[in-house]
């Protein structure tokens, strides 16, 4: 019993001490980082750092503890970034309304402002803040920060409530048949959207801060269990060496931790649709959502994903098989369909039919360029068209690359600059490189080497550059896989998901490629006949 009341004295005695030790902390010697006791003093601090701001709100009132002393407060947010019926019913209301609300501490002075997080405000997100740069990144951030007169802490209270776009159907991905819904440019949406699609516990979301002046949020996904640890490692290492003041895309952060910054192709995929990102997370890769882009990026990529698509999963295997094999071969017209012209033309004219090698002479008689002049021209007048129609107005745009192509393609040919069969060659390569809208760029500017090397050795040149970009895209890693995987390291039992799409029983496993904790997708047990189905056998 006497060990008991000693033990309470010493509970009792360290209590007092650090109730002391908070109180000269708020009203003894100040630091500038840590919040001050003195109200006025917290208040002019923060209106210095927002000095010339004319969005900063400091809502100032005052609200009577039990023994009848008035206590001022101020709520502290920036103006459009906060949900004002909250910020009005679920903050001030309580707190005005009541005429006795709060305790002041043991203390002279202190205002126990744990019992307004706890009893009084009625707001699901309120942590507790010490220093100023805290209530500045909350405010920052769209929260509502309250103090009140002797208390050196602060409220962080969620209370966002800027505008945002509509969750609406993505158009740099369009679906015929799977979902319709695309991410927006707010993170938590975006999060929220993955979130529906994988109802599982296992799916962690951590976020993180990048950019000095931004203060962008970052979230990682990954599914415990199933992605690698070291993979998410890997990333959240790469973010947290992001040393910049800015943040404003994905395509920011893409180019701080890729692997290969020298590469035309990509290494880091990114997708609109939130099914597209789950399905990524549930083969073990690692998603990464960017406030403010509409755009979430998963790593690692594979060269072979450059040719996927949602919907592959959702159509029937064999067509999604020969979709897939369409984008194969549109990749190779839009890559090697200039080089190859210029190289038969100019020094394989014997590999061409003799009907059509006349017809293709007749339509360039009167030319006064080369063919590789010839093409390379028309190739820049393409890339001109098209970025126009991309930058213009929509309507415009439209009419620009439509028109616009068909006026100065038939006025090209009507005035001998150019001949009628490079102007073909220019069309079917243009529209290949549509059909594989994630690895168009890499296209363009691989054609532009091809059509060097064709130019300058004919089709020794184009076997060369196909060489070396081989060689190139064999060497590439992103975060540690091999890019070429399943081919590049062969591996057998992935290339069920490449050129070549198996039906969905047969997908047991996940891609090795990823590194995956749990490589079983499914049970590879054929499902059993019903009762139902054997009696229909029956009566046959």
């Amino acid at each position: 019993m006497h060990f008991i009341i000693k033990l309470i004295r010493l509970f009792k005695e360290q209590h007092a001490r650090k109730i002391k030790r908070d109180y000269e902390m708020c009203f003894g010697e100040e630091s500038p980082q840590i919040l001050s006791g003195k109200l006025k003093k917290n208040i002019d601090s923060i209106k210095a750092r927002f000095e010339g701001s004319s969005d900063l709100i400091i809502r100032e009132f005052s609200f009577s503890e039990k023994k009848g002393r008035e206590v001022n407060a101020v709520l502290i947010f920036l103006d459009g970034m906060v949900n004002m019926p909250i910020i009005n019913d679920n903050i001030i209301k309580p707190l005005m309304h009541d005429k006795s609300i709060i305790q002041a501490g043991k203390i002279s002075g202190a205002v126990n402002i744990e019992d307004i997080r706890d009893k009084f405000l009625t707001v699901g997100d309120v942590k507790t803040v010490y220093t100023y740069n805290e209530v500045i990144e909350a405010c920052l951030s769209g929260n509502a920060v309250f103090m009140a007169d002797g208390s050196c802490k602060a409220l962080d209270i969620g209370a966002k409530g800027w505008d945002k776009r509509a969750v609406t159907e993505p158009t740099s991905e369009t679906a015929l048949r799977g979902p319709r819904e695309g991410f927006t440019e707010s993170l938590r949406t975006n999060t929220t959207m993955i979130r529906r699609k994988i109802k599982d516990p296992a799916l962690k979301i951590t976020d993180t801060v990048i950019g000095k002046r931004t203060h962008t949020q970052i979230s990682i996904l990954y599914i415990e269990g199933i992605a690698d640890p070291e993979l998410v490692r890997e990333v959240e290492q790469r973010l947290k060496n992001i040393d910049t003041d800015s943040i404003l895309a994905t395509g920011y952060v893409e180019q701080y931790i890729e692997d290969s910054s020298f590469t035309v192709f990509s290494t880091i995929w990114s997708s609109e649709k939130p099914d597209a990102v789950a399905g990524k997370l549930l083969e073990g890769r690692v998603a990464i959502a960017v406030d403010g882009a509409p755009f979430v990026m998963t790593v690692p990529m594979l060269f072979i994903e450059n040719f996927q698509n949602a919907e592959d999963y959702i159509i029937r295997s064999h067509f999604a098989t020969a979709m897939r094999l369409l984008r194969l071969t549109a990749f190779f017209i839009s890559l090697f369909a200039p080089a190859l012209y210029i190289a038969l033309t100019t020094y394989h004219q014997e590999l061409i039919p003799t009907t059509l090698l006349f017809t293709m002479a007749a339509s360039s008689e009167g030319v006064p360029f080369p063919a590789a002049v010839e093409m390379s021209l028309m190739m820049i007048i393409f890339e001109i068209l098209r970025e126009a129609g991309i930058r213009m107005p929509r309507p415009v745009g439209q009419t620009i690359s439509i028109v616009g192509a068909l006026v100065m393609g038939e006025a090209a040919v009507n005035a001998g600059i150019v001949g009628a069969p490079v102007v073909i060659v220019v069309a079917i390569t243009a529209v290949s490189s549509f059909a594989i809208p994630f690895a168009a760029d890499g296209v363009s500017l691989l054609g532009w080497f091809l059509l060097i090397m064709a130019s300058t050795m004919g089709s020794f040149g184009i076997t060369v550059g196909a060489f070396m970009i081989l060689m190139h895209l064999t060497s590439l890693r992103s975060f540690g896989a091999y890019y070429m995987a399943p081919l590049a390291p062969f591996q057998r039992y992935d290339l069920k998901d490449t050129a070549v799409r198996v039906p969905l029983r047969a997908m047991n496993t996940r891609p090795q490629a990823t590194k995956p904790q749990d490589l079983k997708r499914e049970s590879a047990q054929p499902p059993q006949p019903s009762n139902a189905s054997k009696y229909n056998r029956s009566r046959k």
